[in-house]
């Protein structure tokens, strides 16, 4: 059956193609086309299977079996360019959306977290960490003493709990110190059924950064990695009690600062609040819970062509994606 199939090889890879693009317009229109036989061939492939829609407002029986839907040709080139360039994680990103697409949310967390963990012992990520060290050494060394004051604040308003993340002088970045915190938070919402609502909010000129990138490769390997994001991971305490928080964000909402929001019942954003997810671009996938929270509200392929193309996305379409519930003044 003659299929307007694109292969393209990386340098980096080995006999082994980093992505499958597909023309489904082309496709779709083969005389001896079978949807079910070509979409079941396409699951079967381990690197990203993008499809290339020309009018993503046509009907096309083959969506499903894609794992990003792409109607712009500079769209498609930026995202074959991130996945040439990290073909190893971009593989990963795409296998962890797709097991964990129908498991239990606790199951979903521990298939990312061991995903994430090995990517961090990966040529990709390794790489990415020596050149950012490299380029902030002389920051590195000169880092000041830590802030002693708490890196989350709680204060308890009759039957709301407000957290606050307090490090804005860092942009609020999820260190070890605040993932900790902010633990114990949802840790303390879980056992006190005295609070029905738990409100979360940074300090500062944004929500939060994402994760300190000066803490990252701090372990010495990466399975006492994936046991501390076992027993740590602020995201497996929220999951429980979604019902329970809401997210007020705003700035830079980047990484871990909507991949934990996103777990959430009710999620607003001010009018300039804008969202990133760039982890692919340093050898990994998100690793503080967004493969499983983020599908769960934009779905599998608008995860993938949100954490492969990189960009930032603006509040409105954040909101149009269903990412948060409201924008607020």
């Amino acid at each position: 059956m003659a299929l307007s199939l694109e292969f393209h090889a990386a340098p980096v890879m080995v006999k082994q193609q980093p992505y499958l693009l597909v023309d489904l317009s082309s496709a779709c229109s083969q005389p001896d086309y079978n949807s079910q036989g070509l979409g079941c061939w396409l699951q079967r492939q381990a690197v990203p299977v993008i499809g290339y829609l020309r009018d993503a407002k046509t009907p096309n029986d083959m969506l499903e079996y894609v794992d990003l839907v792409v109607d712009r040709v500079i769209d498609l080139d930026r995202i074959t360019a991130n996945i040439a360039e990290n073909p190893v994680s971009s593989m990963v990103l795409i296998q962890v959306l797709r097991s964990t697409e129908s498991m239990d949310v606790q199951q979903a967390l521990t298939v990312e977290s061991l995903a994430y963990s090995t990517l961090q012992s990966g040529t990709e990520f390794t790489t990415w960490l020596e050149q950012f060290r490299e380029s902030n050494r002389r920051g590195i060394e000169n880092t000041t003493l830590p802030d002693r004051s708490p890196p989350v604040l709680l204060s308890r308003e009759a039957a709301v709990l407000n957290i606050r993340l307090n490090r804005p002088d860092n942009n609020n970045a999820l260190s070890v110190e605040m993932r900790d915190g902010l633990f114990e938070a949802f840790q303390l919402l879980a056992m006190d059924s005295s609070i029905k609502m738990a409100r979360v909010s940074g300090l500062g000129p944004c929500f939060s950064t994402g994760g300190d990138l000066l803490e990252f490769g701090g372990f010495a390997n990466p399975a006492d990695a994936h046991r501390v994001r076992t027993l740590s991971l602020p995201s497996r305490v929220l999951a429980e009690h979604v019902d329970r928080v809401e997210f007020n964000l705003h700035g830079a909402c980047i990484g871990s600062g909507i991949e934990i929001p996103a777990f959430a019942s009710h999620v607003t954003a001010r009018p300039k609040a804008f969202f990133q997810l760039p982890e692919v671009s340093l050898g990994l996938i998100p690793g503080a819970g967004g493969c499983v929270s983020i599908p769960r509200r934009i779905g599998r392929q608008r995860t993938a062509y949100f954490a492969l193309n990189g960009k930032r996305i603006n509040a409105r379409t954040a909101l149009e994606w269903g990412l948060i519930d409201a924008i607020v003044d």
